[in-house]
């Protein structure tokens, strides 16, 4: 059985993800990529809803018709072999340069695990250097933020081959994933049946850890507004594991697919929970409902949802950032077991596909909050 790195042993792998001091890389101790930034993570996507109106004006096509995350294409024209490949990038979510890219890279790869696809071709890099920097600041994050991408992608058995460089007010990170694959070596992900169970893979709540732990130094109002039912050992405690759950690959769970012949599944990014399960139920062959009754959240992170900002955690719609994989499975326990086996931790079942009218995804009126 192949091995992966284990969340809990990430720090020892990558020291540089953790415990960051810019001062020990040559940059001023109030240095931090989100310093220069509005936006954050998969939080900069285009709404849901916009999106789909933009994509109105193109015709239907086939655009996010069935892999609304990647595009699948016949290697000259033939049904055997196929390419797959999805870009993805965004800005800084984190202050450190060096895991703001390889959050990046885990989140471009994530887009080809969720169609089970267990090795990745190459990877072309999209960068903005930010022009609000200092030239010796450029120099320092911009080498560190390329170290992590690589090093990820190093990791995954990819390379990066090539890529886009540009300037740009706010820093960019991301890339284009591209592997050439045979048809019986990933799925489409349209079959999902009546009776099957949703599977999640990691904690959602990622959104809400990196920012309370931001409004800590640099949003002192809103901090005092959640300072009196929080406090720094918790938020600290949250953004660890949030930071662990985002340098996570997939690729475990990806690895299981062809044993449990998953036929649907997506990564949960931008568009939070409920949105991600709204487009793979509008994908599907058959007419199904996606019914999510729990939402396993990292610890401490459920009783700010409301406070100083509206997340819409409970509602489904927080963003996430290179978050885990909703799986439509017929064997959940077996899956997860097989799972944890790989990564030690996290894995949970959290709804079930129902028969419906029309394909659709709700969130349960009853829905349990799950603190991990």
């Amino acid at each position: 059985m192949q091995k992966f790195i284990k969340p809990q042993n990430l720090q020892q792998v990558y020291p540089l993800l953790f415990n960051w001091q810019p001062e020990n890389h040559g940059l001023g101790k109030g240095f931090a990529m989100t310093n220069f930034t509005e936006l954050k993570g998969c939080g900069c996507k285009v709404p849901q809803t916009q999106l789909l109106k933009y994509l109105g004006q193109i015709g239907k096509g086939d655009i996010g018709s069935e892999t609304p995350d990647v595009s699948v294409f016949p290697i000259n024209q033939t049904n055997n072999f196929h390419t797959i490949s999805t870009i993805d990038y965004f800005y800084p979510l984190v202050a450190n340069p060096y895991a703001q890219g390889r959050i990046a890279c885990c989140n471009v790869l994530s887009d080809l695990y969720a169609m089970g696809v267990t090795q990745v071709d190459t990877m072309l890099m999209v960068l903005g250097v930010c022009t609000k920097m200092t030239e010796e600041e450029k120099q320092i994050s911009t080498s560190l933020m390329l170290k992590g991408f690589n090093d990820c992608a190093k990791e995954a058995n990819t390379s990066v081959t090539g890529g886009q460089s540009v300037q740009s007010p706010w820093p960019q990170i991301g890339g284009v994933g591209i592997a050439s694959n045979h048809r019986d070596d990933f799925i489409m992900p349209n079959g999902a049946e009546p009776g099957d169970y949703l599977i999640l893979t990691k904690p959602l709540g990622v959104q809400i850890a990196v920012n309370t732990f931001q409004w800590m130094t640099t949003s002192p109002q809103k901090w005092d507004a959640i300072k009196g039912i929080t406090n720094q050992n918790e938020i600290n405690q949250a953004f660890d594991v949030a930071t662990k759950s985002m340098c996570l690959l997939n690729a475990a769970a990806a690895s299981l697919f062809k044993k449990y012949q998953i036929k649907a599944a997506t990564d949960v990014t931008g568009f939070g929970i409920l949105g991600h399960a709204k487009y793979l139920a509008q994908a599907q062959n058959l007419n199904v409902e996606f019914v999510i009754d729990t939402l396993p959240i990292i610890r401490n992170l459920y009783k700010l949802d409301k406070i100083a900002r509206d997340f819409k955690f409970k509602e489904g719609f927080a963003a996430e950032t290179s978050g885990g994989l909703l799986i439509a499975t017929k064997h959940p326990d077996s899956f997860l077991k097989d799972y944890k086996d790989l990564i030690g931790e996290w894995g949970w079942v959290i709804g079930k596909v129902v028969e419906s009218k029309k394909r659709n995804a709700v969130i349960s009126e009853n829905v349990k909050i799950y603190e991990v």
